[in-house]
């Protein structure tokens, strides 16, 4: 008891409050954001394509890499940057490096050599246009997120 009210009294964080407190909230607290998230993906698809979208806002086109291995598409990004003030009495330089990977396991029956993709006011789009077997058979496929 005496711990709690010298705790409320002083306003210092617990010890054991602080060691147990989940990884992201230390990365929080260092960076003033979640660093570690990975960005969300909204899956649609209609009549003739499955269209993956991801807000990623602050990348480059040049930051992406999207790669297809069978049935594997893997989106990934990676992004640095570097900032340096020098005055007469400091120096002081800061590096910001950013990354993330999504893969998605592809239903049957999409054209693997036709995908396109589009990265425009930070979000990224890909469309996955469907085979024209897919197209007749009008099934709806789920693109499961691993």
């Amino acid at each position: 008891m005496a711990t709690q009210t010298l705790t409320k009294r002083t306003g210092l964080p617990s010890v054991f409050d602080d060691f147990f407190r989940p990884w992201k909230d230390w990365a929080s607290d260092f960076y003033g954001v979640h660093a570690l998230t990975v960005p969300a993906v909204n899956v649609t698809e209609d009549k003739d394509s499955y269209k993956l979208s991801m807000a990623a806002p602050g990348l480059k086109k040049s930051d992406f890499k999207i790669e297809l291995d069978g049935a594997m598409l893997t989106i990934s990004a990676e992004s640095e940057s570097r900032k340096e003030e020098k005055d007469e009495k400091y120096s002081r330089q800061e590096y910001n490096y950013n990354s993330f990977s999504r893969s998605f396991h592809l239903p049957e029956g999409v054209s693997k050599d036709k995908i396109e993709a589009q990265y425009d006011d930070g979000v990224l789009k890909i469309k996955l246009p469907k085979s024209e077997d897919a197209k007749k058979n009008g099934r709806n496929l789920e693109i499961p997120v691993k």
